[in-house]
């Protein structure tokens, strides 16, 4: 990766290329105490600059792969997408409930069934065009045509039919639940009254495109259509696309188009993707940042000690989890699966390798999300582990293959995996392979099944089980396991059409106690947010989501 700030030029070049610099030079010589005030030789570093411009610097993990927030699955890709795009709703800063985006206000028809919005007059896109209903509309179809292969089509589900006809049982998009009356009126009706509706429209999956311009550079319902290149992506959020440096940074501007620029501080944001945490910490220590995605558990008590109003330890709701292929042979046995999971000391990795306050995961949703708290059902056992391996065939693993874990590069991700796979060697006998793929690769591995095990993280799109527990349906886009279960399935459909808080936590216990018992996962520990963040950034609250709007956030010297 290229260095955040070049370094200074030789001194001879500088003086043959401006002369008035010798006596620069003499000066800085002579005066040794204007020195030591104004830094003669030292470069402004990122931080003070971007204190002083209202630049914000902040790293955020992994490369993202693509800028379509359609395509979209990362955390890192929401992180930049919210600042280039806006939809009919936002979040406020400070507790994320629905605050009106392009949307200014709405109405919700008696039976939670209709819900009508009424856009802005003045949003505008990042090339001058109005925002309308229309766009939205074909926003959504886009979303739901089943050769874009979109993740999160299942987000959409909830509107009337979107389900058949992104299942290709359906050819008239007219029967589809989304409507635009007008330009500036847009009607959604749902399969169901769903309370968190509005919390989800402001997922990335519900975000508006430009189609005029995703058509000029290719298919809009194809993947790899390069219309996210700076100089081509319009959007409609609060900043434009300035430049995309693969590897090195993504650099977003003020939008004098967005139709409450008066309200953004912020004059420019460079997001940095740094794969290594120990890297982003140096990054953060030399002054070349104003906060980083995360902090290896190794410099965790060092801040501690002597930075602590550096250091910030956030709730968030988001669960750590190994993902199975359970198509692969010795992998497909549940019994196998079930010794995996139960031979996990996940106490020990919270305590001795992560160190940041995270929670063993007994469960994969969060406790008391929502009020909801799942069944511990793979509490560490390594006795009825090695039980479970001996029915399976497999005493002691003798006889057993050797098993390959998949993960991206990053200290605290090596840290855990090898962590576990000393568990099932000392536990379980096995031998255990683990392999590195850059996150754009494992990406495309996860997406064709090309792996055995696999680090995996879900943080919830909003506060609720179901974000959690909706993803393991046969269906859905982000299941990646190959995993099947009808009584699963239902006990999810039924779980969406509930209102009732208690009859939906049961079906939430049925469906989350069918997982766990499957075991096409075997979660690790539930996340807490651990960062670190220069006093001078403004208005970024702790919240469950570890969402940021950037129209509230500034710089303070």
């Amino acid at each position: 990766m290229r260095p955040f700030v070049s370094l200074p030029q030789s001194r001879g070049v500088l003086e043959r290329r401006n002369p008035e610099f010798a006596g620069v030079r003499l000066l800085c010589l002579l005066l040794p105490i204007l020195v030591a005030i104004t830094g003669c030789w030292q470069r402004e570093n990122n931080v003070a600059l971007g204190d002083r411009e209202q630049i914000l610097h902040r790293g955020i993990g992994p490369e993202i792969p693509d800028l379509d927030p359609h395509l979209a699955t990362s955390s890192s890709e929401y992180n930049v997408l919210i600042a280039l795009l806006e939809g009919l709703v936002t979040e406020d800063p400070v507790d994320l409930h629905p605050v009106p985006g392009v949307a200014e206000s709405w109405d919700a028809s008696s039976d939670g069934l209709t819900y009508t919005f009424h856009l802005r007059g003045n949003a505008r896109w990042s090339n001058g065009d109005p925002v309308t209903a229309q766009d939205f509309a074909a926003s959504f179809r886009r979303m739901l045509t089943p050769s874009l292969a979109a993740d999160y089509a299942w987000m959409l589900y909830v509107l009337q039919n979107a389900e058949a006809f992104n299942r290709g049982k359906l050819a008239d998009f007219g029967k589809v639940g989304i409507e635009a009356v007008n330009t500036r009126t847009l009607k959604l009706t749902l399969e169901h009254p769903t309370p968190q509706f509005l919390s989800m429209l402001t997922h990335t999956a519900f975000m508006p495109v430009h189609l005029p311009t995703v058509e000029k550079y290719g298919p809009t319902d194809r993947r790899g259509n390069a219309w996210t290149r700076p100089g081509r992506f319009v959007g409609n959020g609060p900043f434009v696309l300035k430049t995309w440096q693969i590897g090195q940074r993504i650099v977003v501007s003020k939008s004098p188009t967005y139709w409450d620029a008066g309200a953004v501080r912020l004059k420019e944001i460079d997001f940095y993707p740094i794969e290594s945490r120990d890297v982003e910490e140096r990054a953060f220590r030399a002054g070349q940042l104003h906060l980083t995605e995360s902090l290896a558990p190794s410099k965790i008590d060092a801040y501690r000690r002597n930075d602590p109003q550096m250091l910030r330890i956030d709730p968030y709701l988001g669960t750590e989890f190994y993902r199975i292929n359970v198509n692969r042979p010795f992998l497909n046995d549940r019994r196998v699966r079930r010794a995996l999971a139960l031979s996990v000391d996940r106490q020990k990795i919270v305590e001795n390798v992560l160190r940041g306050g995270q929670l063993p995961a007994n469960e994969f949703t969060p406790p008391q999300t929502a009020g909801y708290t799942a069944p511990a059902l793979l509490s560490y056992d390594p006795n009825a582990a090695r039980a479970l391996l001996v029915a399976a065939g497999y005493p002691n693993g003798r006889g057993a293959p050797p098993i390959e874990l998949l993960l991206n590069p990053s200290e605290s991700h090596r840290a855990v995996a090898e962590a576990v796979q000393e568990m099932w060697r000392r536990e379980l006998g096995l031998e255990v392979r683990l392999l590195n793929q850059e996150y754009k690769v494992m990406v495309a591995s996860r997406r064709t099944g090309d792996f055995q095990i696999m680090r995996s993280v879900w943080i919830g799109d909003y506060v609720d089980p179901l974000s959690f527990l909706a993803i393991f349906g046969t269906n859905n886009g982000n299941n990646y396991t190959g995993w099947s279960n009808r009584s699963y399935d239902q006990a999810v459909f039924e779980s969406e059409r509930v209102t009732d808080p208690a009859s939906r936590n049961d079906l939430f216990k049925k469906a989350e106690s069918l997982l766990l018992e499957e075991v096409p996962i075997i979660p690790i520990y539930h996340y807490t947010h651990v960062f670190l963040i220069r006093p001078s950034v403004k208005n970024w609250h702790p919240n469950l989501l570890d969402h940021h709007p950037y129209k509230a956030v500034y710089l303070e010297k």
